[in-house]
């Protein structure tokens, strides 16, 4: 399917996490498509993560079955652009890949309405702002959570909303958006 887009190339096919880090490191990749699990010891996320540390490193467009909030922000922490479902429509994912190729997140409408972000910026409810704003402070999740008095996965839940509605895919673009914003004041 992707072979007939005039503007997209398949550079490689590989089946292990580990090897789609390798391939992703000879270079010449500009999106790595994901799934989150493999049946090796590295994962889909932690391989996102190795791939996003490279030099000239690929975006990452993620492309699973699975579509709990603890899997969709594993992938976003990890660095990943995008989040699709593989029962998405080809079209959308061939519109995915050129979003994340250019940098732009890239979720399928159902992960982004399930965590309310259908279309516009939302503003942030104010336990979202209290965990950005220790976030922007450097703090852990553990550590958020234990200042907040809410479970790591509570935290790990507010920050998929947050990236959501802020409409980026990692902690740094969150808090560079919040700032921009005023949500959140500079240091």
């Amino acid at each position: 399917m992707l072979e007939a887009e005039p503007d997209l190339v398949v550079v490689a096919d590989v089946d292990r996490a580990d090897a789609a880090v390798r391939r992703a490191a000879d270079g010449g990749v500009d999106v790595v498509i994901m799934d989150l699990q493999f049946p090796s010891d590295m994962q889909g996320a932690e391989a996102t993560r190795h791939i996003r540390l490279q030099a000239d490193a690929p975006r990452v467009l993620v492309l699973t079955n699975y579509d709990t909030d603890a899997d969709i922000l594993s992938a976003i922490e990890a660095g990943a652009s995008g989040y699709l479902l593989k029962d998405s429509p080809p079209a959308e994912l061939v519109a995915a890949i050129r979003a994340a190729a250019t940098g732009e997140p890239a979720f399928a409408p159902g992960v982004s309405s399930r965590l309310d972000a259908n279309g516009g910026l939302e503003r942030l409810t104010g336990r979202e702002a209290e965990v950005l704003g220790l976030v922007a402070s450097g703090h852990t999740n553990r550590e958020i959570g234990k200042a907040l008095f809410l479970s790591e996965a509570t935290v790990k839940s507010h920050l998929v909303h947050i990236f959501a509605k802020l409409e980026v895919g990692s902690r740094t673009a969150a808090v560079a958006r919040a700032r921009d914003l005023g949500i959140i004041r500079s240091n």
